[in-house]
């Protein structure tokens, strides 16, 4: 199995290191293609896939080309792919809000799966979300998956709805957290800690908390009720976001995400 990655941008080269990484593949089947000189110069010094800046070098004969370029960029490149493509390849989408028929009518392919990766990908961590036009079997569907677990874990989806929702959860629910995260570490320095110790109290919080969560059936509800003793310290700061309104503020942005996912497939 050949694979190619079209895009060596944060998402492109992620997947591309963690398929390298994995025993799934050897160098001589995974390819990476980019067009920005500097990238190519630098991935060129790794050992962990060959390297293309021509699509006619290396899209003909690939069996199974990942997409991750901007969304904005897909049109052009689909335009320019479409002559080199064959009806035998898969097409793995890691573009936003570009849609499974949006993917079939500009390549003019049938094979097509669509999904939504997110930034803990590139520790191991990421979770993608994933679905398929019916074209794509479930042996090929099996072999894809594979491959995306090689950055953390997979997740098989009914529709496209839920890759526009999942965008609103995970894809950019990493952002949702570094958004918490900076707000307690600048709560921590007003407090009088240093920067160093005001990461090492946010980070490791954060870091025991999943952990706790991952480790147990216990609902985040009930943790919070472990931990807020009534009238005591937690329950003080658990009484201000109630009163701030803060949880249905945080379920209003991943649906603003949602949302938005759902405009950008319609463009």
């Amino acid at each position: 199995m050949r694979v190619l990655v079209i895009g060596a941008g944060n998402m492109g080269l992620t997947y591309a290191e963690g398929m390298a990484q994995s025993p799934l593949l050897s160098k001589h089947n995974l390819r990476i293609y980019d067009t920005d000189p500097k990238k190519i110069k630098k991935l060129s010094k790794l050992s962990y896939f060959n390297v293309f800046d021509n699509l006619e070098d290396c899209l003909p004969k690939a069996d199974l080309v990942f997409i991750a370029v901007k969304p904005y960029h897909c049109e052009a490149l689909f335009k320019t792919m479409k002559p080199m493509t064959n009806d035998q390849q898969i097409f793995v989408s890691l573009m936003a809000g570009v849609t499974i028929d949006t993917i079939k009518e500009q390549l003019g392919k049938k094979k097509v799966i669509r999904t939504m990766p997110n930034l803990p990908a590139k520790v191991g961590k990421g979770v993608t979300s994933y679905t398929e036009s019916k074209d794509v079997s479930k042996i090929e569907l099996l072999m894809v998956r594979n491959l995306l677990d090689t950055t953390g874990t997979s997740i098989h989806v009914e529709n496209e709805n839920f890759i526009d929702a999942s965008t609103g959860i995970s894809g950019s629910g990493p952002a949702y957290v570094f958004y918490f995260m900076q707000s307690m570490l600048e709560a921590a320095k007003k407090m009088g800690f240093s920067d160093n110790d005001s990461k090492v109290l946010v980070s490791s919080t954060f870091e025991g908390a999943i952990e706790l969560f991952n480790q147990s059936d216990i609902s985040p509800e009930t943790w919070i009720e472990r931990v807020a003793s009534k009238g005591g310290t937690t329950q003080a700061a658990i009484d201000s976001m109630d009163d701030n309104n803060v949880k249905q503020l945080i379920e209003d942005a991943a649906y603003a995400a949602f949302d938005r996912a759902i405009e950008l497939g319609k463009k």
